[in-house]
């Protein structure tokens, strides 16, 4: 076994076993109350298929980055639903059940939006007949490693909640002893490549999280908690399901590194901003507390 098959092997493991562990922390509640709000579900998806890929490209467009690494960003930028969306959102004070409901759905969704996105793009943005996806291909590795954990989790939660309780806690744990695994073997075996990346690189990397915060925001509802929640989730984008899309249409490539250093940045940058902006909500309402305090007397 070579250790690009490894790597293979060892992503599509850990996407689905988060899935499931996903699903087994969600309640159809969550899925219902988002179901009863579709003017944000559409929001959602207009930010997540449409915002953030035409700010990628926008961005590509600029920068002009080699083929490889267009593909790898363009990769990232079609694959919402990541995981850390609700607890960056919980960090943040936003509406964590909106943000477990948006994570759910775009991650459900990206399994076809992804692929039909990738078809299109790729070869709109690189300008190579070997930058290429195969539409039929994603589309079934997706719904056999994502969709369908996902919904199995979910129906171990609705059926057998018990067992759900007692696996949750586990399936947490191993879905970050693998994450871990596959950030440390990629960041081993991809090392030269990592160290090569330059300021500009970087540069880019902030303003595509910056574009995406931007687009968040202004899709969210105003004057509402959900509008953290939906910041929050489009910033955030779903690496582990880049990671197999990119290692399994682009082994041995920059695509690889690019998904896996975007994905590293834009982690450490949210988690970053979550806590600034729950430290301004807590600061927000002391003040608040204060002044009610000092009328009342």
């Amino acid at each position: 076994m070579t250790t690009e098959q490894l790597i293979r092997i060892l992503i599509t493991t850990t996407l689905v076993e988060m899935m499931a562990a996903i699903g087994m922390g969600v309640r159809l509640e969550d899925l219902s109350r988002i179901g009863r709000s579709p003017g944000l579900v559409i929001r959602a998806a207009i930010a997540n298929y449409v915002g953030v890929p035409l700010v990628t490209v926008g961005l590509l467009l600029w920068l002009g980055p080699a083929p490889m690494i267009s593909a790898g960003f363009l990769i990232v930028a079609v694959c919402p639903g990541a995981a850390y969306g609700p607890p960056f959102t919980s960090i943040a004070r936003g509406n964590v059940a909106t943000a477990v409901g948006l994570m759910v759905i775009l991650a459900a969704s990206s399994t076809i939006c992804a692929p039909l996105l990738l078809r299109f793009l790729l070869p709109l943005m690189t300008e190579s007949r070997t930058v290429r996806v195969d539409l039929l291909r994603m589309v079934v590795m997706l719904l056999l490693s994502q969709l369908l954990p996902l919904f199995t989790g979910l129906s171990v939660r609705h059926y057998r909640p018990a067992l759900a309780d007692r696996l949750e806690h586990p399936a947490d744990m191993v879905s970050t002893a693998l994450n871990l695994c596959v950030l440390g073997l990629i960041v081993v075996i991809r090392f030269p490549m990592l160290a090569a990346i330059r300021l500009a690189a970087f540069m880019g990397m902030l303003a595509l999280v910056a574009a995406s915060i931007g687009t968040g925001w202004l899709l969210g509802e105003a004057g509402s908690e959900n509008r953290k929640a939906m910041t929050i989730t489009t910033s955030v984008r779903n690496v582990a399901v880049a990671l197999v899309i990119a290692t399994a249409s682009f082994p041995a490539t920059p695509a690889v590194t690019a998904v896996l250093v975007y994905g590293l940045f834009q982690t450490l940058l949210m988690a970053a901003v979550a806590l600034l902006w729950g430290r301004l909500w807590t600061l927000a309402n002391s003040a608040g507390s204060e002044a009610v305090h000092v009328q009342g007397r």
